[in-house]
């Protein structure tokens, strides 16, 4: 009929029992739980992995894969399926893996560690993509009108954003800090499982979450009893404290399944670790006997060489830039460290610390900062040397301690960045590992590492290195030069330690 027009047609989807309010926390808290899931895993991980860039690049492109695939697929699925069907075993069946996650992993690790990758992809994997897939239900449910729909599109995945921030700095700054990891996640898997009910009840859809409260239930009592049990959970790792098995009064600092630091409470000047008897010949002949130092030491650990100065040398202030403060309160509460031993704990990070003391100040600054097996690239560059070399004074020394294997490409470079600020480098280790020895004997493990612009005087470290027993040799001069090669320096512009990093053993020592 001329002159008539036609209404355009609207599309309707019933909205029962989900509101724009019930959507938004739906949204919200989904996005905030993936990414909660993404940081807990990474902790989880570190003491089997290693806490390293590619472990971390690992995760955060396991998460993004399963925000991805859930998105999509749940956009597919809810076209297909009432979306009032899937929102509630989406989050009951995420809170349910999530609640399990602590022992499967440890337990994977422990009996099974061939398959961990797999195992730990699929921890992350499917509460990711099921939590990720609630977004575009909840968002089909929302769409009453093609009018509307950039709006409610837009809407939601603003609100799913800012979720995904308050998990990711909720989860950094106050759950981490303050609960272990196994109590974040069986935590956060019983809020997912309510969060089912809480669906089930206003859609009267799925009546799963009374079997799924069970398996978050199962899950807890499993964490209690699977191995990997830290006796501490710090901020950055899973500590534990183990009595010397030969009996006696030392305690051995293992953090993240690496021992870290051996102190023996009733003597300070018992030095167990190979690397740490090479450090102390290393001051011991650099400095006169007994002379009181002023020293800095980046990274603490169980903060055995400023226990062995205090001791050795009274009257020497050590001041210790250590950036996990669990750590500082296992020294207290467990290392015996009391407040007259001369040593001084700040806890923040190396490279901060190295900026906010005064130029010549120190008489010697000491390298021993971790994390995992790799020493922070920030600690390793040429402008932290530059800064290293501003603090001491002009008998200062530096001495470090380096972890590498098999091409010791990271080691090379390292003392390569030295030799480009300091006057005078040389390196102590295995014969084998420092060009002394056949290479085919090399096994890599710790390398000390000392740099000053004053001479050293290295007959008499190696006099006090076999005194120790160690059977270490020290290479400089043309010997080092011929070892280092034509390896790149680190800088803040391009220091890829991670990568420069050879395998290792989770046996070996630092």
């Amino acid at each position: 009929m001329t002159g008539s027009s036609t209404s355009p047609v609207v599309e309707s989807t019933p909205r029962a029992g989900l509101g724009p309010r019930a959507a938004a926390i739906l949204v919200f808290a989904s996005s905030a739980a993936v990414l909660v899931v993404e940081i807990v895993a990474l902790r989880l991980l570190a003491p089997y992995l290693g806490l390293t860039l590619e472990t971390s690049t690992l995760v955060i492109g396991i998460a993004l894969t399963a925000i991805a695939f859930g998105s999509w697929l749940g956009g597919q699925i809810a076209d297909q399926v009432d979306p009032r069907r899937l929102i509630g075993p989406s989050l009951g069946v995420s809170g349910a893996v999530v609640a399990l996650t602590p022992a499967v992993l440890r337990s994977t690790a422990e009996w099974a560690p061939a398959v961990l990758l797999v195992i730990a992809s699929l921890t992350i994997l499917v509460p990711g993509a099921l939590l990720s897939a609630v977004t575009p239900f909840v968002t089909k449910l929302r769409l009453t009108s093609l009018a509307e729909t950039g709006t409610v599109v837009g809407r939601l995945s603003g609100i799913g954003t800012v979720g995904a921030i308050v998990g990711t700095v909720l989860t950094g700054f106050v759950l981490v800090s303050r609960l272990p990891v196994s109590g974040i996640l069986l935590g956060l898997g019983a809020l997912l499982v309510a969060g089912s009910a809480w669906v089930e009840w206003r859609t009267r859809g799925w009546t799963g979450a009374p079997a799924l409260a069970l398996v978050v239930a199962a899950g807890g009592l499993a964490a209690t009893v699977a191995p990997g049990s830290c006796d501490v959970e710090t901020k950055y790792h899973c500590a534990r404290v183990v009595a010397d098995p030969g009996g006696g009064n030392g305690r051995t600092l293992v953090l993240d399944g690496l021992r870290h630091s051996y102190v023996d409470l009733d003597d300070p000047t018992r030095l167990k670790f190979e690397y740490v008897r090479a450090v102390a010949s290393v001051v011991d002949a650099a400095f006169p006997q007994g002379e009181p130092l002023v020293a800095h030491h980046l990274g603490g650990g169980g903060l055995t060489l400023p226990r062995y100065l205090a001791a050795t040398r009274p009257g020497t202030r050590s001041l210790v830039s250590e950036i996990d403060g669990g750590v500082v309160r296992i020294n207290h509460d467990h290392l015996g460290l009391r407040p007259e031993a001369g040593v001084d704990v700040r806890v923040e990070d190396g490279r901060l610390g190295l900026r906010r003391l005064d130029t010549g100040s120190r008489d010697l600054v000491v390298g021993d900062a971790f994390g995992g097996v790799s020493v922070p690239w920030h600690l390793t560059t040429a402008e932290a040397m530059s800064d290293v070399r501003r603090v001491l004074n002009h008998e200062g020394l530096y001495v470090a301690n380096l972890i590498d294997h098999g091409g010791m490409d990271f080691a090379r470079a390292e003392v390569a960045t030295l030799g480009e600020t300091f006057a005078h480098v040389a390196l102590l280790g295995e014969p084998a590992d420092i060009g002394l020895g056949p290479a085919a004997a090399s096994k890599g493990g710790n390398l000390v590492v000392l740099a000053s612009d004053r001479p050293v005087d290295l007959r008499a470290i190696q006099t006090a290195l076999d005194a120790r027993h160690t059977g270490w040799k020290i290479a400089t001069g043309d010997d080092l030069a011929s070892w280092t090669g034509a390896a790149r320096l680190l800088t803040d512009d391009h220091a890829p330690v991670d990568q420069l990093l050879q395998p290792y053993s989770p046996q070996d020592g630092q």
